[in-house]
């Protein structure tokens, strides 16, 4: 059985390498940077929900070496809004801190016990305490911004595009103070209203599209997208069966179509699943995404 899986996660290595150089990226308009290695600590299991929150949450820090205040990133994981956990992304944690972000991988509620806009509502608390402990752990507070991968990308989506003043989504516990400066989304489901009322939108949502009409929506990224978006990386896999790629690329079109700058990598020979097991070199390409559109000078110079 060992010999097995020693083989297994050879192959699985392999076809990471093999299929590494097999993408697309469209929109890049500057040279790759040039990020350092540095050292990380890891503060785990910091509870980040208020003590009278529905569902007590917690994420892990990871704060890189240095006297800061270093950008940090808000990171999500996927599992179709009912189940996983922040372990998933837990390698995507590490490779953003030893490149000198700090990262709040979190928890959040799941469907069917809470629906939306519960999960919605679990990333703006978080977002908002890490703007308020971010001098605590030398964060910049003006230069945070969220990844997400599958159901975690579709949340970090809605919480950029969401938080403009008048937003119904933006009360109680959003607004502008819970925007992240740069957006990084991987297999994004952007349009549910596209899926068919399937089990998990439905039970995500309480109900068929023909129920609720209103509510697949307003839990759409894509009926969010305006000029005030801030700029957003998109992988996928071409392969996906169960987010299909029409989804980040009519996603990406719209971004476009309002003068938001969007990337899209697009990985090929990739299904949803093995866009993330060999999601190395679009990490990659997304943390140099980040280390231009995630900190405050970019802001400061308009991009």
């Amino acid at each position: 059985m060992r010999q097995c899986r020693s083989a297994n996660l050879a192959a699985l290595i392999l076809g990471g390498l093999l299929l590494a150089g097999c993408a697309s990226h469209h929109n890049v308009r500057e040279a790759p940077v040039a990020l350092p290695e540095t050292g990380f600590e890891v503060r785990p299991a910091v509870r980040f929900s208020p003590e009278d929150w529905p569902e007590a949450l917690f994420a892990d820090l990871y704060l890189p070496e240095g006297s800061g205040p270093a950008p940090a990133v808000l990171l999500v994981h996927g599992g179709g809004w009912e189940r996983r956990s922040r372990e998933d992304m837990t390698w995507i944690a590490e490779e953003l801190a030893a490149r000198g972000f700090a990262v709040m991988n979190i928890d959040y509620r799941f469907a069917p016990e809470y629906t939306f806009p519960a999960q919605l509502q679990d990333l703006q608390v978080a977002m908002r305490w890490l703007r308020e402990e971010a001098r605590n752990y030398r964060i910049d507070p003006d230069a945070i911004s969220a990844f997400g991968f599958s159901s975690g990308a579709h949340l970090v989506s809605l919480l950029a595009l969401t938080s403009n003043p008048g937003n119904p989504l933006s009360e109680p516990y959003g607004g502008p103070g819970t925007r992240p400066i740069a957006v990084v989304a991987g297999g994004i489901p952007s349009d549910l209203r596209r899926f068919d009322s399937g089990r998990l939108v439905r039970q995500f949502l309480g109900g068929t599209e023909q129920e609720k009409p209103d509510t697949y929506r307003l839990a759409s990224p894509i009926a969010h997208v305006s000029p005030g978006a801030p700029p957003f990386f998109l992988f996928h896999g071409n392969l996906d069966m169960l987010v299909p790629p029409e989804q980040a690329e009519h996603f990406y079109r719209a971004l476009l179509q309002e003068g938001v700058h969007a990337e899209l990598y697009m990985m090929h020979l990739r299904g949803h699943v093995t866009s993330f097991l060999t999601a190395g070199n679009a990490v990659e390409q997304a943390t140099e995404f980040l280390a231009r559109y995630g900190r405050r000078s970019s802001q400061q110079t308009g991009h």
